[in-house]
């Protein structure tokens, strides 16, 4: 935005930006809806549920791993890096066959710099990923944070519950990051 390359942009939990109102995101995100239901004379659940129909829906959540030691979070990074390689063997995620495990780097389109080792995300054949990204952002130590998207075009009831939908997804993220062992922890600290 600040090389006025772009003048409108988007996160995953509908905040979006401009270069006219920065770090306003509540702001954009509210005068969108309101733009919507206007023009759509309905409500936001009717709004959602006719996107779902047309569209079909992805399904997302976040389980995050907090406060592990840095070397916990090391070594769960190091498992799932493991299966980048060529000839490492990727089991199923749920019934779908894997189709590729990439350590993820960015390049920025206006400055040219390079971000690496940015996560390890894993591709079904279908289009589901989990991606798993190391942060040190949290008050102390190290956060592992497991991404799960599923996109389902009416084969999976679209208001069925998330975590049940993606449970085939937790099941394959668990196996190859071994985080349960690790970590020692049965569950998440936290799901979004």
């Amino acid at each position: 935005m600040d090389a006025d390359m772009i003048s409108l942009c988007g996160e995953e939990s509908f905040g979006t930006g401009s270069n006219h109102i920065r770090e306003k995101d509540g702001i954009w995100a509210a005068l969108a809806w309101l733009s919507i239901l206007s023009t759509r004379e309905c409500s936001v659940e009717e709004v959602v549920k006719s996107h779902w129909k047309e569209y079909g829906r992805h399904f997302y959540s976040r389980h995050d791993y907090e406060t592990l030691t840095t070397e916990q979070g090391a070594q769960v990074m190091a498992a799932v890096k493991s299966f980048t390689s060529p000839d490492s063997s990727l089991p199923l995620m749920g019934e779908t066959e894997v189709v590729s495990c990439v350590n993820f780097s960015y390049t920025d389109p206006v400055t040219g710099d390079q971000a690496v080792n940015q996560g390890v995300v894993f591709t079904s054949k279908t289009g589901s990923r989990v991606i798993f990204r190391l942060s040190g952002t949290g008050s102390s130590g190290a956060t592992v944070r497991i991404y799960l998207e599923f996109y389902s075009t009416g084969e999976i009831e679209p208001e069925g519950d998330v975590q049940e939908i993606l449970s085939p997804l937790v099941k394959f993220a668990l196996q190859v990051s071994d985080i349960r062992a690790i970590s020692g922890r049965h569950a998440p600290t936290v799901i979004t």
